[in-house]
């Protein structure tokens, strides 16, 4: 199934749009450009996750640290005993 549509097209699939947007993300196109995109609720919340953490500076800070192989990992069991 292909995955761009006019808003038209759109319009008169919306019911099948929706239930091809919990696969991949659709695309909508008005005059062909993108005017905007059906997602699965699932991926815009993971999309919503993603931006809240590289918002927040200590989280990207921390991230950086891991990638460089400077963070410090702790076994789970050390969570339980705080």
């Amino acid at each position: 199934m292909k995955s761009t549509y006019s808003v038209t097209e759109a319009q008169a699939r919306l019911p099948a749009l929706l239930r091809e947007a919990g696969d991949t993300p659709v695309v909508i196109t008005r005059h062909e450009k993108i005017a905007g995109y059906l997602l699965s609720p699932e991926r815009m919340g993971a999309i919503l996750e993603t931006l809240e953490i590289m918002a927040n500076p200590r989280a990207m800070r921390e991230i950086r640290r891991a990638r460089a192989g400077k963070g410090r990992y702790h076994p789970l069991v050390d969570l339980d005993e705080g």
